[in-house]
């Protein structure tokens, strides 16, 4: 197998120096219970700023915001912390079956690289199925100017553990729904899914549209550990890019968790202390990377960019099974 990956290693890594680079980063974070208590706690306020500043767009979950004082702070700290930019977020409703426990979906986001041009608070009553979800998606519309793609909808998804197969079968209905309603192929789906160990049976994944669509990418590959704990080793985060065009818009091999354990040399105490998750994050192409392949036409170029896209994107989840 080792032999294996270092034939492959000088394709992968022209195919990277083809894509290029990009700095506008698109990630999805579980804060775990991020309230007033949690926003008042310096350190994990500060390696919470850091971690937020490095993205574009962030989508925050498990936002329990109940007094309306833990965004707030966390926005004026990210204004202090980075002044090359000007943070704004924009946020669904307190949702959940219980009044007792309920979460808000959050997404933070760079005014001067993103805006945003429609929200919309699914209403969960789809025929046959009414509220299959615990914590109904917020779907927001954002126009990047400065990217290949330009604009595209972002569906997040926080799951409840016992009813991940149904909640991840149903996201097809919200994205069938997005497309529709929006007329718009450039659809992208985050969040924490849930979708690995006891939560997500093998056997259940033939049941689940959003993974057997071909037309959707799952970019966060089986087998990425996305959560804190040395104990665990799930890939509960995800990123999902639906179509052609928004798998072409983004750089190859980018969507990862990020690891500010150890990015930021913490403890597994004070990782833990932030979230027992990692943020997961892609990276999307600017506009001028748009044409990657010089001669022929762009909808062979176009084709070129998928085969190799795609190619990766499996060899990357045979590797991650293997090792």
């Amino acid at each position: 197998m080792r032999s294996f990956t270092l034939l492959l290693l000088p394709f992968l890594t022209g195919v990277c120096d083809v894509a290029g680079s990009s700095d506008f980063r698109i990630c999805a974070f579980n804060v775990q219970s991020f309230g007033d208590s949690k926003s008042q706690k310096s350190s994990v306020m500060f390696t919470l700023t850091r971690i937020i500043a490095r993205c574009d767009v962030s989508l925050l979950q498990e936002v329990r915001d109940s007094q309306q004082r833990a965004l707030p702070r966390l926005l004026e700290r990210l204004n202090r912390y980075d002044t090359d930019h000007v943070y704004d977020a924009v946020a669904s409703e307190r949702l959940g079956r219980s009044e007792s426990y309920q979460e808000q979906y959050v997404f933070v986001y760079r005014t001067g690289t993103v805006k945003v041009t429609g929200k919309y608070q699914y209403p969960d009553d789809q025929p046959g199925d009414v509220d299959a979800f615990s914590r109904e998606p917020f779907v927001v519309r954002f126009t990047a100017p400065k990217t290949a793609i330009k604009e595209f909808v972002l569906i997040p998804q926080h799951t409840t553990p016992t009813n991940t197969t149904k909640e991840l079968d149903a996201l097809y209905d919200v994205l069938q729904h997005v497309k529709k309603m929006w007329k718009t192929e450039d659809v992208m789906l985050l969040g924490d899914f849930n979708a690995d160990c006891g939560y997500l049976a093998k056997k259940n994944r033939k049941n689940v549209r959003l993974i057997t669509e071909r037309s959707l990418f799952w970019l966060i590959p089986d087998k990425v550990d996305t959560t804190v704990r040395s104990s665990t080793s799930c890939t509960y985060d995800r990123i999902v890019v639906h179509g052609e065009r928004f798998a072409r818009a983004v750089v190859p091999f980018s969507a990862k968790p990020f690891n500010f354990q150890m990015e930021y040399r913490l403890t597994e105490e004070q990782a833990l202390e932030v979230s027992d998750h990692y943020p997961v994050e892609v990276l999307l192409k600017g506009d001028a990377n748009k044409n990657l392949f010089s001669g022929g036409t762009e909808e062979t170029s176009h084709s070129k960019f998928l085969s190799l896209f795609v190619v990766g994107h499996i060899f990357f989840q045979m590797l991650t099974w293997w090792l």
